[in-house]
């Protein structure tokens, strides 16, 4: 038993809340290439076509790819995350996730030009789950362009133990009045493109053996931020309005065992559109809300 499933929540996140506060800049840019790669990952064939050359403005959630982490292997852990203690607290627990966003946009980022990120800590919550201890951090991220672009950010982060044995949680149903029902196929080579345009090396993703026998899941995951990208996408085009604001969280996790449904359904009386990301199964994965002004 690992060090943070013999202790309770509170123990694991006693010294861990000395790292609220803590605070990252880094300075970025989503070059052409760094485009075209993620441009490969997640287009499909109603997907909108994309103009990727300096200057353009940058996809909604592109800036995800705009600051690689350029880790040496030598300080990769064995689930090809970088080590945890520079920026993110280390806590002990066996798998870390990025559960949840939310985000706002205030113009354009463009491919090419110069961003820059300043990151904080904002909390460090713990919750007793079904499954044992868990640790939630919230990080804030602030993103800026050189032609007045911005998107604020927050990222719930969670950390946990891996388990003995698969167990899912509870299937949420998908929704049956729609006004758009599209299939992506997703398969090895989509996962791979995008983990390789984000630099994620996370072995769930790529590495079947890993992801089976490590982490018990049934087959390879397929990242929360691809399903996040393709469903604002798939809303821009459906709604034809700007997105102001996005914020979504994964319900389930999504596997490359079948092709991936991209829903969304009316919101009476407001300005947004829901949305949600559907396994062959039937049950919805990542599940997320799309608003505008």
């Amino acid at each position: 038993m690992s060090e943070a499933a013999a202790l309770r929540p509170d123990a694991i996140t006693q010294d861990a809340q000395a790292w609220v506060g803590r605070r990252e800049e880094r300075r970025g840019a989503l070059t052409p290439e760094l485009a075209g790669m993620l441009g490969a990952a997640v287009g499909h064939p109603t997907s909108a076509p994309v103009e990727i050359r300096p200057g353009s403005a940058m996809p909604w959630l592109w800036h995800w790819a705009a600051f690689p982490d350029f880790v040496p292997l030598a300080e990769l852990g064995r689930d090809g995350h970088p080590a945890l203690g520079k920026f993110l607290p280390p806590l002990g627990f066996s798998r870390r996730m990025w559960a949840a966003g939310r985000l706002t946009f205030s113009g354009d980022l463009r491919i090419a030009e110069p961003l820059h990120r300043q990151s904080e800590i904002l909390s460090v919550t713990e919750k007793a789950g079904a499954a044992g201890p868990m640790v939630f951090v919230r990080v804030g991220h602030v993103i800026e362009g050189e032609h007045g672009g911005r998107i604020e950010e927050t990222q719930d982060i969670v950390y946990l133990n891996i388990p003995d044995r698969f167990r899912p949680p509870k299937a949420v149903p998908l929704p049956e009045d729609t006004v758009f029902d599209e299939t992506v196929a997703i398969n090895e080579a989509r996962l791979f493109r995008y983990s390789a345009a984000t630099a994620n090396a996370h072995r769930i993703h790529y590495d079947l053996p890993y992801a089976r026998d490590v982490e018990k899941y049934p087959a390879l995951v397929v990242h929360g931020p691809l399903q996040a990208t393709l469903l604002i996408e798939a809303a821009c085009r459906h709604t034809a309005m700007r997105p102001a604001g996005f914020a979504f969280r994964g319900v389930h996790p999504m596997f490359n065992d079948g092709p991936l449904r991209l829903l969304g359904s009316r919101l009476p009386g407001e300005r947004a559109i829901a949305l949600c990301a559907g396994a062959a199964a039937g049950h919805q994965g990542l599940q997320a809300k799309m608003e505008w002004d």
